[in-house]
């Protein structure tokens, strides 16, 4: 009987799988072995060392390094660059940090570079506005009966604070992403209609929860804004209309602070153009007052003014061999 590799459903799934798939009957014992172990667990392998992969698999360096020989690839490193070639988008950053903590740099270097990299990111987002296409967001959103915000992963933080800036200005505001998950926001597209718009956002790495309910949102016939990164995103094709936020990040798959600007000024626009944004802004900071902290104010239900707290003093044990004066 012909031998095959133990996962043989990932054959055909890039070059590394293929090679193992056409040259594993005429692999050695050991070669087999790394074999099932790089085929059961290709992401995993993408990103080991030849080091890793050998004491993952059980194998010695040099058994590692002749396995990626018998498969037709020039050494280890052409191997492992095939591998990671399957999962380029998903691995991306994690090379990028590779590349990054090799260098040698100070704390106040690294947060430096943060800092630059994050202003590039923000002008660039500056620069892929299209005024046609912030006019129709801001439209949008002032039309809708309902608005729906919705991100998974980094963008559920986001989604929150975007409807909390827009409460004041739109009928009805909400992100989905939060409590109950991905199944919970299913529930709520499923009463959508024509009338209500969905803020879906996405950025790399993109989560599918996002994309499938933003689907689910056409299909209902909801009216949709993305926010995302590039056209390539899987949300362009679903969108009415898309704005774009560079996010590229230094040592993390993203920096979100250029999609919170973007989300920042989307909603300074609304408030501009709302109407009686002025009147609702005011009405909503009077009825929040009692949960504001104002330095003068009293303690609820009290007459007594909010002052600084007094410290417990613990009383410490005597020195043994002293005695209190």
């Amino acid at each position: 009987m012909t031998q095959q590799p133990k996962n043989i459903s990932l054959q055909g799934a890039g070059a590394v799988a293929q090679a193992v798939g056409k040259l594993y009957p005429q692999l050695s014992k050991s070669h087999r072995k790394t074999a099932d172990y790089v085929l059961g667990n290709p992401f995993r392998a993408a990103t080991m060392t030849i080091d890793e992969l050998s004491e993952a698999a059980g194998i010695s360096v040099a058994t590692a390094n002749r396995f990626a020989h018998a498969l037709g690839f020039d050494g280890y490193a052409s191997f492992r660059a095939a591998l990671v070639s399957d999962f380029a988008t998903t691995l991306a950053p994690v090379e990028k940090l590779r590349e990054q903590v090799q260098r040698t740099a100070t704390s106040a270097e690294i947060m430096a570079a943060a800092f630059d990299s994050d202003i590039a990111n923000i002008e660039a987002t500056r620069r892929m506005l299209t005024p046609e296409h912030c006019e129709q967001a801001v439209e949008m959103i002032l039309s809708a009966q309902r608005i729906f915000i919705t991100g998974f992963g980094a963008s559920a933080y986001l989604s929150g604070l975007m409807a909390h800036t827009l409460e004041p200005y739109v009928r009805t505001v909400s992100s989905v992403a939060m409590a109950g998950g991905p199944s919970q926001a299913a529930r709520q597209f499923f009463k959508l209609d024509s009338d209500d718009l969905v803020i879906a956002m996405v950025f790399p790495r993109y989560a599918a929860d996002t994309v499938w309910l933003t689907q689910r949102a056409v299909e209902k016939g909801a009216r949709v804004i993305a926010l995302t990164d590039t056209p390539g995103s899987p949300l362009v094709p679903l969108a009415d209309v898309a704005l774009y936020a560079q996010t590229h990040g230094r040592l993390a798959p993203t920096s979100d602070a250029a999609a919170l600007i973007l989300i920042q000024a989307l909603c300074d626009a609304v408030a501009h153009r709302a109407r009686r944004s002025v009147q609702a802004a005011t009405q909503m900071t009077e009825f929040v007052l009692p949960w504001l902290y104002l330095a003068q104010q009293q303690q609820r239900g009290g007459a007594t003014p909010v002052g600084k707290p007094v410290r417990a003093t613990a009383k410490r044990a005597p020195i043994k061999g002293k005695t209190n004066a």
